[in-house]
């Protein structure tokens, strides 16, 4: 229903770890997925049902393997072990997913950055043979994932098997280039510093970034709130899986990235304040 409702998401996290061996493979990808969908993060939580369900991969159904790891991705837990016990089990059965359930399971690998080349090669041949299925989202998922690829394993071919640059416009195409307030805001102060620079450039492999400068690959993000999850209990903000690959793919890549938050930025009351913390975050470029 879309509520935010962090009191109870709380509640459910305490008091479902000491009664996860209740669980069946669906109430664990059925929790893991409520969490990270409604942007809750519970690391304690995720961290129970990781260890919980590897020995029990066998009971999950094709949704049960994708929904679980597109939650653990999306979440942005590191959890290597999980994702490699789900890449043994569901590689041979990945004929028994939709292409749904391909396109969540490839871009959470690509999150969770844990496969071996033998295993890449296969999920390619699979996704390869299923492409006209695909719909949009789900080819800027598989995008994502090929682009992983590129950048982590350069000897895969990756060309031979996709249409790489019909992927790649179709992901460009699905961007959505309005600057923020906040955006704005972090644009105007810059160039005042003297920091001038490109809006919404979008480089050679098709990622987007909110300010830019080509040469060098320098470049600022404007991070809002959906950038991020809110931890229960603490209710710290912790960056989510399509944030933290995306800061993968950029390094890969060459890119330089000062990173800009929202709830940072809205703390800067004076001009004085705003060009501390500019001279902070730029010099990740020096």
């Amino acid at each position: 229903a879309g509520v935010a409702a962090p009191k109870l998401f709380e509640a459910i996290a305490i008091s479902a770890i000491p009664r996860l061996g209740e669980f069946d493979s669906q109430n664990f990808a059925n929790t893991a997925w409520a969490f990270a969908t409604a942007g809750v993060a519970a690391p304690k939580l995720f961290e129970a049902i990781a260890v919980a369900v590897i020995p029990r991969l066998g009971e999950f159904n094709s949704q049960g393997f994708a929904n679980t790891a597109w939650a653990f991705a999306t979440a942005g837990v590191a959890a290597p072990k999980l994702f490699e016990a789900i890449a043994v089990s569901a590689i041979p059965r990945l004929g028994e997913l939709n292409s749904q359930e391909i396109a969540n399971t490839a871009w959470a690998f690509a999150c969770g950055n844990c496969l071996e080349s033998g295993q890449i090669a296969v999920i390619i041949e699979r996704i390869a043979n299923d492409t006209a299925t695909f719909d949009v989202v789900q080819l800027c998922q598989v995008y994502q994932f090929a682009l992983h690829v590129m950048v982590t394993h350069p000897q895969i071919d990756v060309f031979a098997s996709l249409d790489m640059r019909e992927l790649r416009n179709t992901f460009v195409r699905q961007l959505s280039p309005r600057p923020s307030r906040l955006q704005h805001d972090v644009s105007a102060a810059l160039i005042q510093y003297g920091w001038t620079h490109e809006v919404e450039h979008v480089t050679e492999e098709g990622l987007s970034l909110d300010l830019a400068r080509t040469t060098p690959k320098h470049a600022v993000e404007v991070d809002g709130p959906s950038h991020f999850l809110r931890e229960v209990g603490s209710g710290r903000l912790v960056e989510n899986g399509s944030t933290r690959l995306k800061q993968r793919l950029l390094a890969a890549l060459g890119w330089k990235v000062a990173h800009f938050r929202f709830d940072e930025w809205d703390q800067l009351e004076t001009e004085a304040a705003k060009r501390h913390y500019l001279e902070a975050k730029l010099a990740v470029f020096s």
